[in-house]
């Protein structure tokens, strides 16, 4: 262990120091333990290093806001180890994070495993719907709804000790970190990518399992190049945990060549450097030779002033990103309000929400005050839904109500009060 720098993750490392690198990553919700009864047969051949994600385990609260940035961290982590070259094998955020390194760093990472992993993970509304839950009740709903999405029915009815294990892992989860993780999740997205990964890649699915299954994986196979597919029986979202003997096979055979990819027999897979270039020599007392033009570079071109480009595309992103997809697919349906709606994209999303000014809190915030002041129940609603989503809790909504009461009218606040607590109701009231 050592201490955890700001931009690096809190971690163990099990192994001989001259043996072939092997990282492994957990998922959302639980600690490195996830892959404790993989350690004693991997340690055989690997220096296995294992990771937290933020505010799990004890590990320091610092949320990252993408997988990209839980991809940097690692990294940092690595070079922090000595370790430049390395075989990666994730779960679930894991393997999330194992992909944006295959494409980011090809160069660092020799193999990859991809458990219970997905190129796109559900969708954005469910997870910014997750994390509105979480804000307002903590990680008890989570906590419990754990042992069934992450086993089968059986193994949870015969193995009580760890199903309470897994409970236990989420509650102590920092919610901050969570909710930071879920909101990373609603964007990633690599299904356009997985052509570019090159490495050779296993992608192991539990055959029970409900959130990533076989047809995700399926996806993954389809997409990377050299990717073979790996589905265990009698396992469901944590097949590390459920299924260890086989899951433990199956990484030892995939990550097999990677035993023999050292340099220097420190075990430790390095990038070899790039050669230098050399610079020509110049005699003394001759002026330096000027750099040769090279006749493939256009003609250097007058500047001329860039057209400014439509907002539409920015907007909707951002609109989606705010109201959810099926808000904003079910208002541009209709074909009489396109126009209308067009506008409503281009100017109030494109030119005003994308602004720096104000961040998205503020501007629920103030929005909300203005259509509470209008009257305008139905927006009030969607812009409720929307504030949950972006980040105000139910007692600062219950705040916004009462301002308004002062300065719009207490019969306006009070009509509002009662679209604002239904939908505080619905929206984070855990879905069994």
């Amino acid at each position: 262990m050592s201490e955890t720098l700001p931009n690096t993750l809190q971690y163990r490392v099990d192994g001989r120091d001259d043996a072939p690198v092997l990282v492994l990553g957990p998922s959302l919700g639980t600690t490195w333990h996830m892959w404790d009864r993989q350690i004693p047969e991997l340690t055989r051949t690997w220096r296995v290093v294992r990771f937290d994600l933020p505010g799990h385990g004890g590990a320091p609260v610092q949320p990252a806001a993408s997988v990209a940035e839980l991809g940097d961290r690692l990294l940092a982590t690595l070079d922090e180890l000595g370790i430049q070259r390395f075989g990666y094998a994730g779960c679930a955020l894991g393997g999330a994070v194992g992909l944006d390194l295959a494409l980011r760093a090809p160069h660092r990472v020799a193999s990859l495993a991809l458990v219970a992993a997905s190129p796109r993970f559900g969708t954005a509304d469910e997870f910014r719907q997750r994390a509105v839950v979480v804000r307002a009740n903590g990680l008890e709903p989570m906590a419990r709804l754990a042992p069934e999405q992450w086993f089968t029915p059986a193994f949870a009815g015969a193995q009580p000790a760890i199903v309470d294990w897994a409970v236990q892992m989420v509650r102590t989860t920092d919610p901050g970190c969570y909710i930071a993780a879920c909101e990373a999740l609603a964007v990633f997205d690599v299904r356009e990518a997985l052509g570019s990964i090159g490495v050779p890649a296993l992608v192991l699915v539990g055959a029970d399992d409900r959130i990533t299954g076989p047809a995700e994986a399926r996806t993954l196979v389809a997409g990377i190049a050299d990717a073979r597919l790996a589905v265990v029986p009698g396992a469901s979202h944590l097949a590390p945990v459920e299924q260890p003997a086989a899951v433990t096979e199956l990484l030892t055979d995939h990550f097999a060549a990677l035993a023999q990819d050292t340099q220097g027999g420190q075990g430790v897979l390095r990038v070899p450097p790039m050669p230098p270039v050399a610079a020509p020599v110049v005699p003394a007392g001759e002026p330096a030779p000027a750099a040769a033009a090279d006749p493939a570079a256009p003609a250097a071109e007058e500047e001329t002033e860039e057209p400014r480009p439509d907002p539409y595309e920015t907007g909707l992103k951002l609109r989606r990103e705010v109201l959810g997809d099926a808000y904003v697919d079910a208002v541009l349906e209709d074909d009489f309000g396109t126009d209308l709606q067009q506008l409503v994209t281009r100017f109030a999303w494109g030119e005003v929400w994308s602004r720096d000014g104000l961040d998205r809190r503020t501007r629920s915030a103030v929005t909300l005050a203005a259509l509470i002041a209008g009257g305008h129940h139905d927006a009030v609603a969607d812009h409720t839904r929307a504030a949950l989503r972006n980040g105000l809790t139910p007692a600062e909504l219950r705040e916004i109500l009462l301002q308004t009461a002062v300065y719009c009218g207490l019969p306006a606040a009070e009509s509002a009060q009662r679209v604002v607590s239904r939908v505080i109701t619905e929206e984070t009231t855990p879905q069994a």
